[in-house]
């Protein structure tokens, strides 16, 4: 089967195709801007070890996991011990919960393709 667009509809199929990327490019730049805004840069680095482990290490542990979103924002507000060795992430109230699920959700956009669900 072949299927003719017009060139309206090719104009509209475009739109589309835009506006899709551009809800996911919104989605990660709120995150992103929200880990720096945060400072959580402080203690963590993308790709590299710092205080506490990188963003992408984080993401590839809890890639493809259900609740992985709501698991992470839950530990950005409330901290937590020995996940990562010795050390322990301090709670981050500060960061309210509609903030910490855009955070989480940035993170786990950093796993490798192959472990996305």
């Amino acid at each position: 089967m072949h299927l003719k667009i017009d060139g309206i509809g090719k104009r509209v199929a475009a739109a589309a195709l835009g506006l899709l990327l551009a809800q996911g490019a919104l989605a990660q730049t709120v995150g992103e801007s929200l880990v720096k805004s945060k400072v959580c840069l402080g203690c963590h680095q993308i790709d590299s070890p710092r205080v506490g482990p990188p963003f992408t290490a984080v993401a590839q542990r809890y890639a493809g996991q259900p609740d992985a979103e709501a698991y992470l924002a839950n530990s950005i507000r409330n901290g937590g011990r020995y996940r990562w060795g010795k050390l322990s992430m301090a709670a981050q109230p500060q960061v309210s919960p509609e903030e910490a699920h855009e955070i989480a959700k940035w993170i786990l956009t950093l796993a490798p393709a192959s472990r996305q669900p």
